[in-house]
């Protein structure tokens, strides 16, 4: 075995192995984005797989021994798959609808006519009257030809598109707060070049060389089949390492854009809370709920958790929350209230317990509540 099989057997080696420990990491990922994990890690394990046959047929396996049935080639897949993980990745608990099972058409015509060309080995003798029409042209449509490495391009490139479609389509009809989105515009980016270019080299090799060649056997066999699998190798390392050290990433927060009409009405609603707060004080009131004080300002309840969300981001709770432990820190500068407990001024300023008081001060101020008289 010559130096340069080496080299090219230890490059698929390193994103073959490299893809088949994370594809299992992530198949067994279940804190974030299950799916998602999942379907990259089948990503992965697909890519880890072919890296392999490639190098068992480096070895002087997998062409016409017993190995040769089994090594059926599954690529048309990847498009669906880069298709349905960037769904799984923006939307929430996205399940594979019955309508969606048409993608895989693809793979399952892909693995037919591999199973029919492998399957006329048996009857070949050499000669082209051994097979039918059919055997014949569709074994020399496949295995002569890059046909298997065309079609898989073009719908990598198409599902890829696809993928920035709906990602776009979301940009415009959300706001999408997360350095996430950059992750997943990479991956489908990489393969949209990748596999732009290795279009590129097979339709010229088709066109071109062969041609020129009267039709003899496609020349990216030669010139370029195991620099496309060092760059497969490259993917499925890089993929692995990212797809590795994102696994447990929040989950994308969507949030719906507000049009300015709507937007003014919630901010009015917004300064009608502040007022029953800082003038009314009614986060004082021990028992105050959003219905209670929806029904005081005479505004439904869902529409003041609405202005809430969009105006300061907050929840109803840690909105109110935060007068309280100012009203505490307010009252704790008043000496006259140094003969009072920690506790017993926390309930004047509204809290209904202790745990809420220590939960309240621990998430808004970072310290314990004891620290508050240290800090007055």
């Amino acid at each position: 075995m010559d130096i340069g099989t080496i080299v090219i057997i230890l490059l698929l080696a390193i994103g073959s192995i490299q893809g088949l420990i994370y594809g299992f990491i992530l198949l067994k990922s279940t804190k974030y984005n299950r799916l998602a994990n999942r379907i990259l890690a089948i990503i992965l394990l697909l890519l880890s797989y072919r890296l392999s046959i490639q190098i068992m047929r480096l070895f002087g396996l997998g062409y016409y021994d017993s190995w040769y049935y089994i090594m059926i080639d599954i690529s048309w897949v990847y498009g669906a798959l880069i298709y349905f993980y960037t769904k799984a990745q923006t939307q929430s608990n996205y399940k594979f609808p019955r309508k969606d099972w048409i993608h895989f058409l693809p793979v399952i015509i892909q693995i037919f006519c591999s199973v029919f060309v492998r399957l006329q080995n048996l009857y070949w003798d050499g000669t082209k009257e051994s097979l039918s029409w059919l055997g014949y042209y569709g074994y020399v449509v496949w295995m002569n030809n890059s046909t298997i490495y065309i079609v898989s391009s073009i719908l990598i490139i198409v599902y890829s598109y696809k993928s920035q479609k709906l990602l776009n389509s979301i940009n415009e009809k959300f706001e999408i707060n997360t350095t996430k989105l950059v992750w997943i515009k990479r991956i489908i980016k990489s393969f949209l070049v990748y596999f732009s270019l290795v279009l590129f080299v097979l339709l010229i090799d088709l066109v071109i060389y062969k041609s020129a060649n009267d039709g003899s056997y496609f020349y990216f066999t030669r010139f370029y089949y195991y620099p496309f699998f060092i760059g497969i190798a490259i993917i499925t390392y890089w993929i692995g390492l990212e797809g590795f050290s994102r696994r447990n990433d929040p989950e994308l927060t969507i949030k719906t854009i507000i049009n300015p009409e709507e937007l003014e009405r919630l901010k009015d609603i917004s300064r009608k809370l502040e007022n029953a707060m800082e003038n009314d004080k009614l986060f004082k009131d021990q028992e105050l709920s959003l219905n209670s004080i929806a029904e005081q300002l005479n505004i439904r309840p869902y529409l003041i958790s609405k202005s809430l969300s969009e105006v300061y981001n907050k929840r109803f709770n840690d909105f109110v929350n935060e007068y309280r432990v100012k009203e505490v820190q307010s009252l704790l500068q008043n000496s006259n209230n140094s003969k009072y407990t920690l506790l017993s001024i926390a309930m004047d300023a509204g809290f209904n317990s202790k745990s809420s008081f220590n939960r309240a001060v621990k998430k808004q101020l970072g310290i314990l509540p004891s620290e508050l008289k240290i800090k007055k």
